[in-house]
């Protein structure tokens, strides 16, 4: 029963990106939960998602590589506006995923691809539990996990805020704005302690009350695209400011055998 409300939760955050055009029907929200139901025992991190297209980038791009590591935030920016995503920017987004999702397919889908730079994006499925209770320091942990494990690989790390909001419609009545409004703090400071460069969305894209300007947003959660479009220049800012720093010094790491 607990793996079912979870896949259900998880089904709902994915609708909004997934048929963005339409409201979905209740067989597609049905079909959608059936399926995450199904990867919550066989890929609970969706390993498998990116898996194929992985395997086909190339070795290397005359373009430093950025890797965008997210949600559905991510993932939309990615279905919405291609274009963004030039040689060189690789989108690795996963509707409804929660930090400790990425942070076990980050060696795969980031460390694995050899950027220069990744951007995190993360956050909103913590405090909207889509895998189970989690607590603010349990999401601040995951942060920090995926900062030091690339930073120990010699990338560059862009932490990026978690975008406004102030209701989640697949968790009616959950408070969320302060929440969302307290771990910016932190990851804005932690990003300075760690030579980070933070990307500060929640600040262009919130209306000034802490939800997202309606003009912006598909549902007062994920962005439209020209909620993307006001996103972009801050994305182009900080991916040169992370570039304009000294990569980090990699630690010497056993070869497998």
């Amino acid at each position: 029963m607990i793996l079912r409300r979870l896949a259900l939760a998880a089904a709902m955050a994915l609708a909004p990106i997934a048929a963005h055009a339409a409201e979905p029907t209740q067989a597609q929200k049905d079909q959608w939960a059936k399926e995450n139901e199904e990867r919550l025992h066989t890929d609970w991190a969706w390993l498998g998602k990116y898996q194929a297209a992985n395997a086909a980038l190339p070795a290397r791009t005359k373009e430093p590589r950025v890797v965008f590591m997210g949600d559905s935030i991510t993932q939309g920016w990615f279905d919405q506006v291609p274009e963004f995503f030039t040689v060189g920017r690789v989108g690795r987004g996963i509707s409804g995923q929660t930090t400790p999702q990425m942070l076990l397919r980050f060696r795969q889908d980031v460390l694995d691809l050899h950027p220069a730079v990744v951007q995190i994006m993360a956050g909103t499925n913590d405090i909207a539990s889509n895998t189970g209770p989690m607590t603010i320091e349990q999401t601040e942990a995951n942060f920090r996990s995926m900062t030091e494990l690339a930073q120990a690989h010699g990338v560059r790390v862009i932490i990026a805020s978690i975008p406004p909001s102030s209701h989640f419609p697949w968790r009616p009545g959950l408070a969320v704005t302060e929440k969302i409004e307290t771990i910016n703090a932190w990851l804005k400071q932690y990003a300075a302690e760690t030579g980070s460069t933070y990307a500060d969305y929640w600040t262009a894209l919130q209306d000034g009350q802490g939800g997202f300007r309606s003009a912006w947003t598909l549902d007062g959660v994920h962005p439209n695209k020209d909620g993307y479009a006001v996103m972009i220049p801050i994305a182009r800012k900080a991916i040169a400011q992370a570039l304009a720093r000294p990569a980090p010094k990699p630690i010497a790491i056993a070869a497998r055998p």
